[in-house]
């Protein structure tokens, strides 16, 4: 599965992950999910509101998929991604702090569309 993020080349020179202990990238990465973007959500109007459903938009285009397809989802999705992942899903996240509104879209469209595709797979 292609991961790279050459797509989105103009956020790859953003600062707003570069030097960050783990725990520094862990704390924006919740800081975007959880607050900054649900009350940016509510200021503007935006149909997606809620802390998951950034989480599954960015989580889901950081796969390029389901990230559950990628990760255990019985246990926290953020603590299992590496320090250049939580890196690359800060730089999603904070596109969207900067108001890429038509990104968001994109991306939750893309999302849901991963995730129909997973639920109309047969079971293994």
């Amino acid at each position: 599965m292609d991961t790279n993020l050459d797509r989105y080349s103009e956020l790859q020179n953003h600062d707003s992950a570069n030097g960050l202990h783990r725990y520094e990238l862990q704390d924006r990465y919740l800081e975007l999910m959880r607050h900054s973007l649900p009350a940016m959500a509510r200021r503007n109007g935006w149909r997606l509101k809620e802390d998951h459903c950034f989480m599954r938009v960015i989580l889901d285009q950081l796969f390029q998929d389901c990230w559950y397809n990628h990760l255990d989802r019985r246990l926290t999705a953020y603590k299992q991604l590496n320090n250049d992942q939580l890196r690359r899903a800060i730089i999603l996240g904070t596109a969207i702090e900067n108001g890429d509104a038509v990104a968001l879209e994109k991306w939750n469209r893309e999302s849901l569309h991963w995730r129909q595709e997973a639920s109309a797979r047969p079971n293994s």
